[in-house]
């Protein structure tokens, strides 16, 4: 133990200094001492002390260890990692020292490095209330991460290519065997050093900073089926984030919010709209027309029949909205119906003529009519006391 270099020397690096950092700097080293692109003579055993260095001090836990104890609190011989239990906290109980033997990593498990499909994306896109009825194409710009295409999703310099990472030996993972009273345990963990990709960039990417991917915008063509409502997700499968390792794209969901209409109302697959009619129409009945949703602006005949009352509801047959199939890709099944809620407006200021006409109405149904003045509190005690009043 006390033959070792500093790990904080041996990265050329001070105790405080950030995560951001140690990596430039352990990038810096390991460019220098790599065995395939350095001549110096110890460059392998430079190398591995760079890399032992940069394992420690990347992990939290480690590092804290390393702080206080240096070498002795770390165990060397399992490449690193924390040495024993670290004190007498680890004995609350049997899952407290599974943890401490497989930290949380589902030891022996070894760490997926075959092709993984890309990440699904969300695009939120605004439509008109006709535009969910009846469909629409529209363009939509979406920003995604794609493969770089200087490096083609390697990471590295143009011309160059990634090295074999020499801690795990391009395995991408890390085995470490611990004892215990309950025997031999083997944990296997991504390895640090790499993170888990079994491979180093020495020189990255200009393009992507050796991030292997950049964000571009795309315009993509959106196909929104009639009969859609709002919240509904469309799948473009494909159009989602790249994938690794030669894995599928992700797809990209396009979630529809619907604008409000001014005079119509969706239920279901139904259209509402409210219709106000006057007391005479609504006395003897009358032949109207409504405004329907059809793209050609037509109206629809309605027959209000003689005695109707406000909240009766009418329907329309077939001008409602088009009924997506089970899988919601435009196969229609139909439409719904439209319906139409009456509604009888009681006039608020008549004409002397029309008050004589609504109290012989009156007269005729069998009730005398007494007017009411439509009058203020103090408009009915002036009437009452006359002029004295002031």
């Amino acid at each position: 133990m006390a033959s070792k270099r500093d790990y904080y020397d041996v990265l050329g690096v001070t105790r405080n200094v950030g995560k951001d950092e140690m990596k430039k700097a352990y990038r810096k080293k390991a460019r220098q001492y790599h065995p395939d692109v350095s001549s110096e003579h110890d460059a392998d055993t430079r190398f591995k002390e760079v890399n032992e260095a940069y394992e420690v001090l990347s992990d939290a836990d480690n590092r804290a260890a390393y702080d206080r104890y240096g070498h002795a609190g770390v165990n060397q011989n399992a490449g690193g990692g924390p040495a024993g239990f670290g004190g007498a906290a680890g004995f609350g109980g049997f899952s407290d020292i599974f943890e401490e033997f497989f930290g949380g990593g589902g030891g022996g498990r070894r760490q997926q490095r075959g092709p993984r499909r890309g990440s699904d994306l969300r695009y939120d896109l605004k439509i008109s209330f006709e535009e969910a009825v009846f469909g629409i194409e529209k363009n939509v710009e979406v920003t995604r991460p794609e493969i770089c295409d200087s490096c083609n999703g390697s990471g590295a310099k143009k011309g160059t290519q990634p090295i074999r990472c020499t801690t795990c030996n391009g395995a991408g993972e890390v085995r470490r065997v611990q004892q215990s009273i309950l025997g031999q345990f083997v944990n296997v963990t991504a390895c640090s050093t790499c993170n888990g990709t079994g491979e180093l960039i020495v020189d990255a990417c200009e393009v992507c900073n050796g991030r292997k991917q950049i964000q571009k915008t795309r315009t993509i063509r959106v196909k929104i089926p009639a009969g859609v409502d709002n919240d509904t997700q469309i799948r473009l499968t494909g159009e989602g984030g790249p994938g690794t390792q030669g894995g599928p794209p992700g797809n990209l969901f396009v979630v529809l919010h619907v604008a409000k209409h001014d005079i119509f109302r969706r239920e279901g697959n139904d259209l509402w709209i409210d219709l106000h009619i006057n007391v005479a129409q609504a006395a003897l009945g009358d032949e109207i027309e409504v405004p329907t949703l059809e793209p050609d602006g037509s109206k629809s005949p309605l027959s209000i029949p003689p005695g109707t009352e406000s909240g009766k509801v009418f329907r329309l047959r077939d001008l409602g909205v088009p009924i997506l199939d089970r899988r919601g890709r435009g196969t229609h099944n139909g439409r719904g119906d439209m319906r139409v809620m009456v509604h009888v407006a009681i006039p608020k200021k008549l004409t002397d003529e029309q008050r004589s006409l609504f109290k012989k109405l009156g007269e005729s149904l069998g009730k005398e009519i007494v007017p009411q003045n439509k009058q203020g509190f103090w408009s009915n005690v002036k009437d009452a006391f006359g002029d004295s009043f002031r």
